[in-house]
């Protein structure tokens, strides 16, 4: 019997990007500005399954993946290292031969490349919490309306 038309085509459909659903659910991810989320996509697109560790992005090249300014991601990849999401494992350097190394990328949801558990940091970050204030203080007892000590008699 001959395979059916329609699935000769589906061999080799490419690549994805998957967000799992329990990284989702993370306070850290919930309360992610839509830049540095962006960003993380672009990151785990270069993950290749087993780069982890080496995962090659440049300012410049997430910008012109993000179609935003090269200053506009600094803050994005500063955002991910606070939550734990990303782990910069080599930093920038300019050569010996004065050509620019950029920096080297781990994802902390996934193993690295030398097999060690991943650390998923960004589980445990919670968002600090400004403290309840009262918006005006009590009045005291011995005090009127306009501020003024009352007179006891």
């Amino acid at each position: 019997m001959a395979r059916k038309p329609y699935k000769h085509q589906k061999k080799g459909a490419g690549r994805f990007v998957q967000l799992p659903e329990w990284l989702q659910k993370t306070e850290a991810w919930a309360t992610l500005p839509p830049g540095p989320r962006a960003l993380y996509i672009e990151l785990k697109r270069r993950y290749t399954g087993s780069n982890n560790g080496r995962i090659i992005l440049s300012h410049r090249d997430a910008a012109k993946a993000l179609n935003v300014h090269r200053n506009t991601v600094g803050p994005w990849f500063k955002e991910l290292e606070a939550r734990g999401f990303i782990v910069m494992v080599q930093g920038h350097c300019l050569g010996p031969s004065g050509i620019g190394k950029t920096s080297h990328w781990l994802l902390t949801e996934l193993p690295s490349d030398d097999m060690k558990a991943p650390s998923k940091a960004f589980a445990s970050w919670r968002q600090i919490q400004k403290p309840r204030t009262n918006p005006v203080p009590p009045r005291h007892n011995d005090c009127d309306t306009k501020g003024n000590l009352r007179v006891v008699k």
